[in-house]
């Protein structure tokens, strides 16, 4: 870069300023927080990655320094936000997978719910499930709530896989009934507020950089 495009210290300090302004921002979202999924801290935590990229960026082309944070994110994994600025309504967008590893504790759960009362149950009669495992899911999850089956589900013989939770703004609500014949066909990324992404392969990324460090240390 040429000296004459070089951000000037002033910018470099007003981008500094900017960042001190949305930690405290970040911090007084966090300290009145409505609940675990208060939009409010989602929002100030983007206002605040947006603002530590600016300022790296003109601290490294003014001074070729960086700083020594990172703030993680999901800008890598979804194009640049392109929707309302004030979304007057939102989606949820909600992805769990599991494995059925145990198919015998999920189809005696599955009994236990259909009939529960063990005497019926031990002589043979009120509803049964059978063997079949598709049946027992769909007593499952007509049971109990989906942030219960993942709470619980060791219990029912599934296996946690990955899963993740998109966020997405909207204009305004759509009719009732509007996109029920195709529920996931409209996910936009592009109106995606905040995402969230659980998966073992992070786990594995954190491992390898454990023992590359530990390969550097004894080396």
């Amino acid at each position: 870069m040429s000296d004459a495009a070089q951000p000037t210290a002033a910018e470099v300090r007003a981008a500094a300023d900017a960042v001190k302004a949305a930690l405290d921002h970040h911090l007084a979202a966090v300290e009145h927080r409505s609940g675990d999924d208060d939009p409010a801290v989602y929002e100030a935590f983007n206002a605040l990655a947006a603002a530590a990229e600016v300022y790296d960026e003109l601290l490294y082309d003014r001074y070729d320094e960086v700083t020594p944070f990172e703030i993680p994110g999901v800008d890598d994994s979804l194009p640049p936000y392109g929707g309302p600025e004030d979304p007057k309504a939102l989606s949820v967008l909600i992805r769990r997978d599991y494995a059925v590893v145990e198919p015998p504790r999920l189809l005696a759960q599955a009994q236990r719910i259909a009939n529960p009362d063990p005497d019926r149950r031990a002589n043979g009669t009120g509803a049964v499930v059978g063997a079949s495992v598709h049946a027992a899911l769909g007593v499952l999850f007509g049971e109990y709530e989906p942030d219960e089956i993942a709470s619980r589900h060791q219990e029912f013989g599934l296996e946690e896989g990955d899963s993740t939770l998109w966020v997405s703004a909207a204009e305004e609500l759509p009719e009732p009934g509007e996109w029920l014949s195709a529920p996931f066909d409209e996910a936009d990324p592009q109106l995606v507020v905040c995402r969230f992404d659980v998966s073992s392969v992070f786990d594995e990324d954190e491992l390898d950089e454990e023992l590359d460090d530990l390969a550097i240390e004894s080396s």
